[in-house]
């Protein structure tokens, strides 16, 4: 029982931070520039009219001030593709995606702007387990998993506390089962919960934004050339303790450094 409470006292700051991540941040504007600020319908508006690049100062703004949410990076990406600047839409449907990765049209847009990139990098086979777990990751943000925890926790302290007090022998056996079995799928959620908080937290990912960049074998110009990555690539951030480099691995598996001002973090 006591495993049990402090495996639901951590799923609070869970659901605290993900809530924070996702918008829930303000701040005190000044009351004589209250006319100057954008709203969301007004940028949804430049967006419906056209006008992508009012639009995507205003979202800006708004994340910048009022905080961020999927939809919101969503919109921007959506802009930025209109534009046709792929890096950058791809850019913003990664965060996205990072924050609600279970959001089917945030999927779809991702995987639109992809096809419109240079490189196809094929990823590295991976075990079934390995490949069941990120599919079953997506399926609901950080706060459904969470949230999920939390009911399928009640659910077992319901189902114990029925095993215990109940004089029927039948309906403890029952209570017995059913407890040990929401007790697993409660733990399977709660790594899921944590392993999208640390995503979140983390990001160790990054999109390529020049046209095309050089992989080196050492983190210097005079390094041995690699291969060629371009725009909208996606990048594993290996080691950026150094100031102006820093190692990247593609999904394919392949290594090397690169400039740090040619890529920007998810």
């Amino acid at each position: 029982m006591k495993k049990i409470l402090a495996l639901i006292l951590t799923v609070v700051p869970i659901l605290a931070y993900a809530q924070e991540d996702e918008g829930m941040t303000s701040l005190v504007t000044d009351s004589t520039k209250i006319d100057a600020i954008p709203t969301l319908a007004e940028a949804d508006s430049a967006y419906i009219q056209g006008d992508y690049l009012t639009a995507i100062g205003m979202y800006e703004w708004i994340i910048d001030n009022q905080g961020v949410n999927a939809t919101l990076y969503m919109n921007l990406g959506n802009c930025w593709l209109k534009r046709d600047e792929i890096a950058r839409a791809i850019l913003y449907y990664e965060r996205a995606y990072l924050i609600d990765p279970s959001d089917p049209d945030v999927r779809f847009n991702l995987e639109l702007a992809r096809t419109k990139t240079v490189d196809k990098v094929n990823p590295v086979n991976q075990l079934f387990i390995t490949v069941w777990f990120k599919k079953l990751l997506v399926v609901l943000d950080v706060n459904g998993w969470a949230v999920l925890t939390v009911i399928l926790f009640a659910l077992t302290i319901i189902l114990v506390g029925t095993q215990l007090f109940s004089k029927k022998s039948g309906i403890r056996k029952i209570s017995f089962s059913f407890s040990v079995f929401f007790l697993l799928l409660s733990i399977l959620s709660f790594i899921f919960a944590t392993t999208q908080m640390g995503n979140l937290k983390e990001r160790d990912t990054a999109i390529i934004m020049s046209p095309s960049v050089t992989v080196k074998s050492t983190p210097t110009s005079a390094g041995t050339d690699l291969f060629i990555i371009h725009e909208g690539c996606k990048v594993q951030i290996l080691d950026s303790s150094m100031k102006e480099w820093v190692e990247i691995r593609l999904e394919d598996g392949n290594t090397g450094w690169i400039p740090v001002n040619v890529m920007e973090i998810i």
